[in-house]
């Protein structure tokens, strides 16, 4: 069988989807007996809740997934059980604090005012396109940045001409390419390529290598700030995450990094790509558009001047706009499948069997393409699906709208991202009409997180509003 995945590598998500599709939403995958890269794929969402949350116990990462994303050290997304348990504790408290959660709102808010809207704003005055895309990551890779280090490396000016080339922002795609094609190598021939320094192997070094001089570059500010007057927010944020080090036995700035690596994977990717589909859809369905912009102006607009309130209470009002990124988000998820690896063999809800030690892949990507679940419309853009009779947004279980994982390891940020979501997507579609350059190909670079492969060349003017 690896011939054929490797063969459709190409088009591994919709191929994926074909696959689960024909064998009823499970497929036992067989690699050769000595590579390791057998797996059981799956898209049965009795499946994934059994394997996330009722019999999580039985499931961890694995050494196989620690190897292949070995970049990510010690951090909580490498972690497992106990470990893991520790990180979840302190990261949750620290996201559960009210000045972290206004820390993080104001910061986006910010950035959104200052330089986002006037960005665009150049763009509309020069008439040129831009790959928006692109202008989105930079936006997210600055934010996360403020929030792990306290300050902003600008990757996103406010002037079109401004923008740089910049190698450490150019890294974390290039990395999460090669991490889903370590998925697919054996084992062997990835230690081989290393052990070389050729192939895709090269290009993880020198991409990690430029992502690890920036961090250590931020490190060592911050230690020089420290005795300064800082953020309470961004201090605690901080001081939580060294402390943690120093309990782990582990080197305190090494930790920090791994952290500091998995916050960007985690916060920047992400949210650029599920923005960045989101645009993309809402341009191509002028209707969709078109109710977004009402429903701004019927409640989210100030009182006293023509821009959006940007209160997280105000934001909560965009009902519709939220269905619209959920749709977006179930056609497109920022992480389009995970993995997880038996401890124990296991009988799944489908009758399939597991064996110990055997990986456990669920496509997200093939659940939002799945008739069984979505219906016969699921290939559709209908944001309506999402909205009650009454008006308010219909609860999905996590296990059936997995964009923000489920279970004891679901996603501690949704509703911060959510925030930013909404404020970015409401600020740029109120001011601005974003139409995509006629003939642009969309589709999704083969990678760990979704991005476009070609980007999302735009051409921005002025809405008349």
């Amino acid at each position: 069988m690896l011939p054929t995945i490797l063969r459709c590598a190409s088009d591994f998500h919709d191929f994926t989807t074909f696959v689960l599709k024909h064998h009823e939403g499970t497929f036992h995958f067989e690699g050769p007996w000595f590579t390791n890269t057998s797996f059981v794929g799956t898209s049965d969402p009795k499946n994934i809740d059994h394997v996330t949350n009722k019999n999580f116990s039985n499931y961890g990462k694995g050494s196989n997934f620690k190897e292949i994303l070995d970049v990510l050290g010690g951090s909580i997304l490498n972690s497992d059980f106990h470990e893991w348990k520790q990180e979840r504790i302190v990261n949750q408290l620290i996201f559960k604090r009210k000045n972290f959660q206004n820390f993080f709102h104001q910061s986006v808010q910010k950035k959104v005012k200052n330089c986002l809207l006037p960005f665009l704003n150049d763009v509309s005055e020069t008439g040129a396109r831009l790959d928006l895309q692109d202008v989105l990551n930079r936006f997210t890779f600055d934010i996360t940045c403020n929030i792990a280090f306290g300050f902003d490396p600008d990757c996103l000016s406010n002037k079109f001409n401004e923008l740089r080339d910049i190698a450490y922002l150019k890294s974390l795609p290039v990395m999460e390419e090669v991490i889903f094609y370590r998925h697919l190598i054996p084992i062997y021939f990835r230690k081989l390529q290393k052990w070389l320094n050729v192939g895709q192997e090269k290009k993880f070094k020198v991409a990690q290598e430029n992502i690890d001089r920036f961090l250590y570059e931020c490190m060592s500010t911050y230690s020089s700030r420290h005795g300064e007057e800082m953020d309470e927010c961004y201090f605690d944020l901080v001081k939580e995450l060294t402390k943690e080090g120093y309990g782990r036995g582990e080197m305190n700035e090494k930790y920090v990094r791994d952290t500091a690596l998995s916050l960007m994977i985690a916060g920047n990717g992400t949210i650029s790509s599920g923005l960045s589909w989101f645009f993309w859809l809402v341009s191509t369905h002028p209707v969709v558009q078109a109710k977004i912009i009402d429903e701004i102006k019927e409640k989210c607009l100030t009182r006293y001047e023509n821009c959006i309130a940007s209160r997280e209470e105000d934001l909560d009002k965009l009902v519709y706009l939220h269905a619209a990124l959920c749709e977006a988000l179930r056609l497109y998820p920022p992480i389009p499948f995970e993995e997880i690896c038996s401890v124990k063999s296991d009988i799944l809800p489908s009758g399939d069997h597991v064996s110990q030690n055997t990986m456990v892949m669920y496509s997200m990507y093939a659940m939002g393409r799945m008739e069984q679940i979505r219906g016969e419309d699921c290939m559709e853009f209908k944001p309506e699906r999402w909205i009650s009779d009454k008006g308010y947004i219909i609860h999905v279980p996590s296990y059936k709208f997995l964009t923000f994982n489920t279970g004891p390891r679901s996603c501690l940020g949704k509703d911060l991202s959510f925030v930013q979501m909404k404020m970015v997507a409401a600020a740029i579609l109120w001011k601005f009409q974003i139409q995509v350059v006629e003939g642009h190909p969309v589709m999704p670079r083969i990678s760990i997180i979704l991005r476009m492969k070609h980007g999302l060349k735009v051409e921005v003017t002025k809405r008349g509003i």
